[in-house]
Formats: structure tokens, C-alpha cells, sequence
């Protein structure tokens, strides 16, 4: 049926195609025998290298100068690669990788090898946001990735780094896009913008999408709505506002686990669903983000802000869950580590029900920037005040084994569902963050810059169990210095050399271990950071970094408590690596969007050998990433693009004795700009993993347990777009 359904709407797309082509080849011959022809004028626009970060913690500047490893997708590129999910996102860059990424759920990702913080890893214009949402993009204009620490920029924060959404502003644009995909999904999206006044615009975007999934019962839809707002309040003030509003439900796709938790399955099946059961309910996802920012430009030298953001997200966790071994027969002697599946691929199913799950980020934002000079020193100083709060509430959840299966099952067994139901809700979690920040970039001369800063933050949390008695209280101060030194050897040419230190809150124990459900101390990481930055040509930008980031290293270690483990900080996560980036036009007609990265993860001093001397878990060693677009020079209004993905052995097991194999997965596409009555058109077919290839994408884990995830196989979208 998906397959009959794509068909259809590709023929219809395409059949609507030709007359329209048509007609605008009658409409060229009619004019051609009635106008003067006039001699050919070619324009052609010169489009910016990298574009400017929106992060402002830094000061203000371009990309070549901030002292930090920053990657800007902009949204030529979003068009283009068509991304729908945070995973396809990543492939964009080669210092992100999954980190628990199921299909039909919130994704997430992992920077330089450390998963983000949902509470805090994620921005919509530089303001926090709950990661526990579906992120869209149809009114972004470019994601910002942030890689390494950024205490300054973030507080407390897991140390790979952080993404931020930027939103499209106000302006002319009328364009309606539709498009399908080789499963036969359904795509629908409008931008519409116009400035109303001189001083007044608006841009509403909204998307539709009905999903048909690589994966068997894991179809789904989602529902989008956004409106910018900007009001240009006299000549030197200006307000902007941002909401949006998404809907959305599909069912979640269960992770596979290590056979015996020594083996890779042989031959897992992208498209079945694991513990599918009749009776589960889709995962609706309603979230809802807000942010609010006022300018005000007091001289030439110095402008401040007042900036608000509210997130909120609630989901309904729905899930026939395949976790494990406990009740199959392999495992019933203890023999087999009961939280992996069984050696012949035995698995158990659970009844999971949490409904209303509520996490919200409130933030609020004032800061001051300004430029003045003492005697041979130039000064641009940042400074401000930040407050956060973040609550979670969630009912007690139903948890409860149904049957078990078997991952070569045709079709998994029905079983009944549990007859519990979940309880009332909970406060299971209230984090308030109060900071103060400074960061002064000194101009010393010669083209000498140093950056000198930090943030100092106070922490107080309260952690509940699901009846709402408080279980943990936290409270601490730390200041979180950061500093760079900056060299601008040439007009082309920025080097720099940064140091900077960061906090996280310690992670909780999972629930096989001795201290299940008790929350670890929180962490605090460094990392020193070495970066060149390069203008080649006016289009074309490059850089490097060297970096190493450390923090406590956190592991359920191996003892003889009855529970067989311990969850524990000691020792050292130590992340080493090389990041090589180019961005750009390399001549007229090609484009290049490439990174690569060489990574180093290792566990040092944690006091248990096994888990040492080896890479560390869902990390590899290598990646690498490279998207070029090619206009024809013979035919201006075709480009043809091409993508290629490359990840080294993964780590799927604590002791480094499994990985899974090295992948190397090729994309491609096409692009056809015309003209319809005067109207641009743009068609854009794009084409992920070409060759079909079987691949493991992610071998992350949540809540202490691990799980693996197939990479999607080939998978072809159309879309048209078309400036009303």
C-alpha cells in the first residue's frame, strides 16, 4: 500500500510537471516572435561564506572570530538534504552521532563523543530549550553546532557541546512546498513573511506530514505551526518575538540488544518491529517553545538585551517495549546477564505507559555589550545576568512484562497488555540555576586578541521519586572561568589557543546495580582547545582544531555487592581529537559542506582494566562527512549533489570486546530551478544511503542500559517548491 501510494503521488507531481513545462515553453516561443531580443545579462549573487553565529556569549564577530570549533548549517543546506529528524541532521557533521536515536521518538545526539543534556544541550535562539521533543526545521534559517565546553556560554551542561536553532526572521517570501517520499510519506509546508509596515514584519511557517516509515507499524503525523514577529521600536530599539506549536504521534521503534551481551544479531531486520503488539498506543508528543527579545542600541558603542524563553513539552510514552531477558529460558538461571537478549535471540516484551510527562525550561536573560579602550587596549566586554528554571512531572508509569519473543519471529506473538494503570502525576524533578557572566575580548595589538571570562553559577535541585517525596537536594556554587587567546596572523588567517571548564550534574544509577535510583555527585570537565581558522578564497572557509576534554568517568563497575555492580565516579573520560572542516564554494559551479573527525575516547585510572586501554562506548575512532553541490555549466538550472558518510568500528560492550563494523554510506540528489509565470519553482529529489547498505548507526544507551539500532535503508524524498 505505501509503495502504491508513493507511485501515485509521484507520477501525479510529475504528470502536473510536464504541462506546466510545457507551458512555459509556448509562452517563451509566443514571446519570442513578438519581442526584440535583447543580448543575454548574466547576474550572478556572491553568497557569503560561513554564516555569522547567532551565539552571543562570545561577543560580536564572524565565525573565523570566535576561539571555538562552531559549524553553521544554513538553510540552503537544510533545503537541499531535506532533513526530518535530529539523527539526519547529524550526517552533516562529522563530530555528531547518534546517542539513543530511535525512530518514532525524541533523538538524541552526541558532540566530541559526549551525548548532549536534553535539559540544557538544545537552543532556540540562544535561549534553552526541552529536549524532549521533535525538533522541526521547516522555520529555522540555520543550526548552530557548538562543539566542545561551553560553561560560559551554557552552565551547566553535558561538555560536548550544544545545538542551536536560529529562527527565519521577517521578509518578501511566498512559497508553498509539497513533497512524498519513496515509502509514500505526504509533505506539505508554507512560508509566508512580508514586512506590513517599515517597522513591522511577520513570517508564518506551518508543516503537515503524514509519515510512512521504513519500519512496519511505525507510521505517523506531525502537525507544525510558527510566527515570527519583529518590531523595530523607534532607531534603536527592537523587539522580536518567536513562537511555535507541534503535534505529533508514531509509534517508538525498540532498540535490538547484544545476544547474550556478547554478540551482534546476525541478521536484524530494519523493517520489523520489535515487541510489536496490536494494542500500543503511538508516542504523541506536544511541545510548545517561546522566546522573546528586546535590543535596545543605547550609542555606536554600546546595545543591551532583555531576552525570555518558555519551552514545554508533554508526552504520552507509549511503547510495546523489547527489553532484555529475564522470564526467557536462557536466562533463567542467571547464567546470561538478564538486560540483554538471550544467546538465540530471545527477547522480552513490556507494557510501558507513562502519560503527561511534562518537562519545561523557563530562562531569563539580561546582558550588556559594549566597546571602549584603555590607553593602547581595545576592550569589547559582555557581561549580564541569567536565571533558569527546569521542572519535570511525570506520573508513576506501568512497567510490567507481558511475553516474551523472538527477533527472527515472522510476526511477534500477541500477548495481553497489562491491566495496571499509570498513577497520579508527580514533581519528580525542580532545577533553578541563577549565574552571573563576564567575557572581555582585549584587543593587545599587532592583531593579538585575548578573551578572558567565565560564568559564575549557583544550583539548587530538588529530586522526587514518582509519589513526590524529595529524594535528593542539591546545592552548590562554582565559577566556570574560560579564556583564549587569539591570533589574527593575516586578514585570512585566525589562530587561537582556549581554556575553559565546565559542570554536570552526575548521572543516576541504573536500576541493576547496587545504589539503583541514587544520583552520583555532579562533574566537573576541562578542555583546552587549539584552532585554526581560514579564509582560502572569499567563498571558502577552513579550520582545525586540536582538542582534549576530561571529566570523572562514570560506569557500573564490576564487584561482589549482590547486585554484581556499582554504579560509580572514578577515574577519568578523557575525549582527544582532530577536527578538520571545510565550508564553501571551491569554484563557480561546486559547493562542499565536509568535516572530519579522529577521536580518541579512553577511560583512565577507573580502577577496573577491562574497561580501560580501549575505545569507550558508541565512540568511534573516525568520522567523516562530505555533501557537494555541482551546477552544471552547460545546463545553469540543474545541480547534482552528492553526500558521503563514513564511521569507524563502534564499541558496543563496556570491555571494547564487541564493535560494530565500520560503514561507509553514499547519498545523492538532484536539483531543477525554473520558472513558472513569472514564479520561481524548484524541484529537489535526494537520495539517502544509495547502495542500501546494512549498517549499525547507533550503539548508545539510556538509562544505563545499551541498544543498537540499524541504519534506515535506501530511502528517496521528492519535493517541489514553489514562490507564490
Amino acid at each position: 500500500m505505501n509503495r502504491s501510494r508513493s507511485t501515485l503521488l509521484l507520477s501525479s507531481l510529475l504528470c502536473t510537471a510536464l504541462p506546466l513545462q510545457a507551458q512555459q515553453a509556448d509562452d517563451a516561443q509566443a514571446t519570442e516572435t513578438s519581442a526584440t531580443e535583447l543580448a543575454p545579462v548574466r547576474v550572478q549573487g556572491q553568497e557569503p561564506t560561513t554564516p555569522a553565529p547567532q551565539l552571543s556569549s562570545f561577543g560580536p564577530g564572524s565565525w573565523k572570530d570566535i576561539p571555538a570549533s562552531i559549524n553553521v548549517l544554513g538553510r540552503g543546506l537544510l533545503d537541499n538534504r531535506q532533513p526530518r529528524t535530529l539523527s539526519e541532521l547529524a550526517y552533516s557533521d562529522a563530530s555528531l552521532g547518534d546517542s539513543y536515536a530511535a525512530v518514532g521518538y525524541y533523538q538524541n545526539v552526541a558532540i566530541r563523543g559526549f551525548a548532549l543534556d536534553l535539559a540544557t544541550g538544545y537552543r532556540f535562539n540562544d535561549l534553552t530549550i526541552a529536549g524532549e521533543q521533535r525538533l522541526a526545521l521547516e522555520h529555522i534559517q540555520q543550526v548552530e553546532i557548538l562543539k566542545g565546553e561551553a560553561g560560559l556560554t551554557a552552565g551547566i551542561m553535558a561538555p560536548g557541546g550544544i545545538i542551536n536553532y536560529v529562527a527565519k526572521r521577517p521578509a518578501r517570501v511566498q512559497e508553498l512546498t509539497v513533497g512524498t517520499d519513496s515509502h509514500g510519506s505526504r509533505y506539505t509546508a508554507v512560508d509566508l513573511g512580508r514586512w506590513i509596515t517599515p517597522r513591522f514584519g511577520l513570517r508564518f511557517n506551518a508543516a503537515w506530514e503524514d509519515t510512512h516509515s521504513h519500519v512496519e507499524h511505525a507510521d505517523g503525523r506531525r502537525n507544525f505551526y510558527a510566527l515570527a514577529a519583529d518590531w523595530l521600536i523607534g532607531d534603536k530599539a527592537r523587539l522580536e518575538l518567536d513562537g511555535n506549536y507541534q503535534t505529533s504521534a508514531q509509534r517508538s521503534v525498540s532498540g535490538y540488544q547484544l545476544l547474550g551481551g556478547q554478540a551482534l544479531p546476525d541478521h536484524p531486520s530494519r523493517t520489523r518491529m520489535l515487541g510489536y503488539q496490536p494494542w500500543q498506543q503511538p508516542v504523541a508528543i506536544a511541545s510548545s517553545n517561546f522566546t522573546a527579545r528586546y535590543r535596545y542600541r543605547f550609542n555606536d558603542a554600546w546595545q543591551g538585551s532583555v531576552a525570555l524563553g518558555h519551552s514545554r513539552s508533554v508526552i504520552d510514552d507509549n511503547v510495546a517495549f523489547a527489553y532484555g531477558c529475564f522470564y526467557a529460558a536462557q536466562c533463567a538461571d542467571g547464567s546470561v546477564p538478564g538486560n540483554f537478549f538471550a544467546p538465540n535471540g530471545d527477547y522480552d516484551i513490556y507494557d510501558y505507559r507513562s502519560p503527561d510527562d511534562t518537562r519545561v525550561n523557563d530562562q531569563l536573560r539580561a546582558q550588556l555589550q559594549g566597546s571602549f579602550h584603555t590607553g593602547a587596549l581595545s576592550h569589547q566586554l559582555t557581561f549580564g545576568v541569567d536565571g533558569f528554571q527546569r521542572t519535570v512531572d511525570r506520573r508513576q508509569d506501568v512497567y510490567d512484562y507481558v511475553g516474551t519473543a523472538n527477533i527472527d519471529d515472522p510476526q511477534v506473538p500477541v500477548f495481553a497488555p497489562s491491566p495496571n494503570q499509570p498513577g497520579p502525576s508527580a514533581r519528580r524533578l525542580d532545577d533553578r540555576q541563577r549565574a552571573v557572566f563576564a567575557l572581555d575580548r582585549i584587543g593587545l595589538g599587532n592583531g593579538w586578541q585575548w578573551l578572558a571570562g567565565g560564568r559564575h553559577v549557583r544550583l539548587d535541585e530538588d529530586a522526587n521519586d514518582s509519589q513526590g517525596v524529595r529524594e535528593r537536594h542539591t546545592r552548590l556554587s562554582k565559577f566556570l572561568p574560560q579564556t583564549a587567546l587569539l591570533w589574527q596572523a593575516t586578514a585570512q588567517l585566525n589562530a587561537y589557543l582556549s581554556y575553559s571548564k565546565g559542570l554536570s550534574l552526575g548521572q543516576q544509577a541504573p536500576y541493576w546495580t547496587s545504589n539503583a535510583g541514587s544520583f552520583l555527585p555532579p562533574m566537573v570537565s576541562r578542555q583546552v582547545e587549539l584552532g585554526v581558522k581560514f579564509s582560502a578564497t572569499d567563498t571558502l572557509d577552513l579550520g582545525a582544531a586540536l582538542f582534549r576534554i576530561s571529566q570523572p568517568f562514570q560506569y557500573a563497575r564490576p564487584d561482589d555487592s549482590a547486585a554484581g555492580y556499582s554504579f560509580v565516579q572514578q577515574g577519568d573520560q578523557v575525549h582527544t581529537g582532530l577536527e578538520l572542516s571545510a565550508n564553501g564554494r571551491i569554484t563557480e559551479h561546486l559547493r562542499v559542506t565536509a568535516s572530519a573527525s579522529v577521536l580518541r575516547a579512553r577511560a583512565e585510572d577507573a580502577g577496573t582494566p577491562a574497561y580501560q586501554g580501549h575505545q569507550l562506548l558508541n565512540v568511534p575512532k573516525a568520522r567523516a562527512s562530505v555533501y557537494a553541490d555541482y551546477q552544471l555549466p552547460f545546463a545553469p538550472a540543474w545541480t547534482l549533489s552528492g553526500g558521503w558518510r563514513y564511521a569507524a568500528p563502534n564499541v558496543a560492550t563496556a570491555d571494547g570486546a564487541v564493535r560494530a563494523p565500520a560503514y561507509n554510506v553514499f547519498d545523492a540528489g538532484v536539483r531543477l530551478r525554473s520558472e513558472l509565470r513569472g514564479h520561481a519553482l524548484t524541484w529537489r529529489l535526494s537520495v539517502d544511503n544509495v547502495f542500501d547498505h546494512r549498517y549499525w548507526r547507533d550503539t548508545g544507551s539510556s538509562g544505563g542500559d545499551y541498544y543498537l539500532f540499524p541504519g534506515a535503508p535506501r530511502m528517496a524524498r521528492l519535493s517541489v517548491s514553489y514562490a507564490l
